[in-house]
């Protein structure tokens, strides 16, 4: 969706790209995206469009410019994703080719498209995944090598950094949560040894193990629809990831995202079957079952214990929209239904059983919420 752009920020930005790409733009629009940036579409003075990215320099700021240039570069030539134009680390601005306008996979699924053509569209969006990281893995090192000049010696805050430190602090940062008395989740208790079971969910997804290249924040917005194909738009998060983390995002489903609701079995686990069949030719160790079951099983722990801070925070404080103004589950849907996923992935395993009494605790804790179970999308709920 475009607006004028007539924000305050649209004529710094206006004036950043100019100078990054070496050329004057004219014609701001600014376009939705991320709260951590302002985009803008802008004629080029040949005839055509670009868009425009600047980052502010607080934190994280300053990680995601460097995440989004070095990503774009690592994608560069590969057809998913915009071309890479320009980068100033001065300005923190990035200008990428413009891909036009048209839905993502999100308005398909949040839309009353026919569910055929909502599972076609899904299954593509799974297979480009994984094409992307296929089409990338001789320049994993590169990317490395580029990100680390972007950051410029600062810190890395993408997902792909920070999340580890997240799964370590699950425990802490749930007692410290449930031990308030406003909290209203009396009864939670943290078992011993959960702290050991975080530890190996961390080893599990570590990018060592199965490493992909990957835009990080694959939610169903991030994407464009186009007569090509689908192309990946926001690489604020991209990263060097365990397989199994792009694929945990698919089962889930959406680990990260505001616009998640259940999928049907049958076309979820095509989706992942999509992406593995990819991911497989990477690393044939994949085509292995109980390799690719222990591995996604963890992944879907490691995003779930992720949450234990932000969501479960926005859940106690009260039951809003994940995103208002759009079709989105409450807060307390999507953490419930996080935490039975959880669940139904470690009980018949007998894996993690800290980590699944814990998971019981804070469902029986929050049943009082009366949560609404979440729904499939409107999508496969249409006729058709």
């Amino acid at each position: 969706m475009d607006s004028a752009g007539n924000d305050a920020a649209a004529g710094p930005a206006l004036i950043a790209g100019s100078a990054a790409l070496g050329r004057e733009l004219s014609e701001p629009v600014q376009l939705a995206g991320s709260d951590r940036s302002v985009v803008l579409r802008c004629a080029d003075g040949r005839g055509s469009t670009v868009v425009v990215k600047t980052y502010p320099r607080e934190n994280p700021g300053p990680a995601c410019f460097a995440a989004e240039a070095a990503g774009l570069a690592t994608a560069h030539g590969t057809g998913l994703a915009p071309e890479l134009l320009a980068a100033d680390i001065g300005s923190l601005t990035v200008v990428m080719s413009d891909l036009g306008s048209g839905p993502s996979l999100a308005d398909v699924l949040l839309g009353e498209a026919p569910a055929a053509g909502a599972r076609a569209t899904l299954l593509e969006w799974a297979r480009s995944c994984g094409e992307l990281s296929a089409a990338t893995t001789s320049r994993m090192a590169d990317f490395e090598t580029v990100l680390s000049r972007y950051l410029a010696g600062g810190p890395d805050l993408t997902d792909a950094a920070t999340l580890p430190g997240l799964i370590l602090r699950a425990s802490e940062r749930t007692a410290a949560l449930t031990s308030q008395p406003v909290s209203g989740l009396r009864g939670v208790r943290v078992p011993a040894g959960v702290d050991a079971e975080l530890r190996a969910v961390a080893r599990a997804v570590s990018p060592v193990r199965f490493p992909v290249f990957s835009p990080g924040d694959i939610c169903p917005d991030n994407n464009l629809l186009t007569a090509g194909g689908i192309r990946f738009l926001d690489f604020e998060s991209a990263g060097i990831y365990c397989a199994f983390l792009d694929a945990a995002y698919i089962r889930m489903p959406f680990s990260t995202c505001w616009c998640v609701f259940r999928l049907p079995v049958d076309i979820a686990a095509a989706a992942e079957a999509a992406y593995r069949e990819q991911i497989i030719g990477l690393h044939p160790a994949l085509a292995d079952d109980g390799v690719w079951a222990d591995g996604v099983r963890s992944a879907v722990a490691a995003w779930s214990l992720s949450s234990f801070g932000w969501l479960l925070r926005r859940a106690v404080e009260g039951d809003d929209p994940m995103l208002p103004g759009r079709v989105s589950p409450s807060t307390r849907q999507l953490i419930r239904y996080r935490w039975q996923i959880l669940l139904a992935e470690l009980e018949p395993a007998g894996d993690l059983p800290a980590l699944a009494e814990l998971t019981r605790s804070l469902l029986a804790a929050t049943a009082h919420w009366q949560a609404v179970e979440l729904p499939v999308y409107p999508a496969f709920r249409a006729p058709g």
